[in-house]
């Protein structure tokens, strides 16, 4: 018999970006607080890319990265839960006349990378839309794809263990999407906080080890945000 406990990742853990609508609005939101361009750049710098390169876009959304990073890589895999991001990120790739990016609909859970193994997986604000016992099936099921040696970009909402308190930064990063992109924005920072799974440094950290990666580098910005460079070993 076969039962049904896969945890179902395309149920919204938040914001629904299967609404086309909404995807039309999430550049504009975004570019009002991320510069991709220069983010991209700043990537590709820790990454250390060649040429020939392999890297896998996981959770790529509108294409902040992938359409950026395109020059720099033989291929990028860019892959979303979401047909409507994908659609939009390849109408954008179609515009810009980039022809080395694949679109793949798939998930952290489900997504089958068939092709050559990466030399760089990328997975920017995605992770926390996975409860913890999901995060290290999804960790795990991205080293598989990584080759020997190679490197994982990891950025999301990530709690600090040590704070009493979450009060004054949750009300603070609020306060900051709402002053600095809107209402509406400030609503989906809420949201993240009450309805998604974003989850404590040290247990990120713990799974991150337990999938077989070493964390080469931390940062932490704003207090909430954290980015993980990490090795396949």
């Amino acid at each position: 018999m076969k039962y049904d406990w896969q945890f179902n990742e395309r149920k919204h853990a938040g914001v629904d970006f299967s609404n086309p609508e909404l995807v039309k609005t999430y550049d504009s939101n975004h570019q009002k607080f991320r510069d991709y361009k220069k983010q991209t750049e700043q990537l590709i710098k820790a990454l250390n890319p060649t040429s020939n390169g392999i890297v896998i876009d996981m959770g790529s959304g509108t294409g902040a990265f992938a359409l950026n990073a395109a020059k720099y890589y033989k291929t990028i895999y860019a892959v979303d839960i979401s047909k409507a991001m994908l659609e939009y990120s390849c109408m954008r790739a179609k515009q810009e006349g980039i022809n080395n990016i694949v679109f793949c609909q798939g998930g952290l859970l489900t997504y089958d990378h068939k092709a050559e193994l990466a030399n760089a997986i990328v997975c920017v604000a995605v992770l926390h839309h996975l409860p913890d016992f999901w995060k290290l099936v999804a960790l795990k099921r991205l080293n598989k794809m990584l080759k020997p040696n190679g490197k994982l970009f990891l950025f999301d909402i990530v709690f600090p263990s040590d704070r009493e308190d979450y009060t004054d930064s949750f009300n603070k990063l609020i306060e900051f999407m709402e002053k600095n992109v809107g209402s509406d924005f400030a609503k989906e920072a809420e949201t993240h906080i009450r309805d998604e799974f974003s989850t404590y440094d040290w247990i990120i950290e713990e799974m991150l080890k337990r999938a077989g990666f070493s964390i080469d580098n931390k940062q932490s910005f704003d207090g909430l945000q954290c980015s993980y460079l990490c090795k396949n070993i």
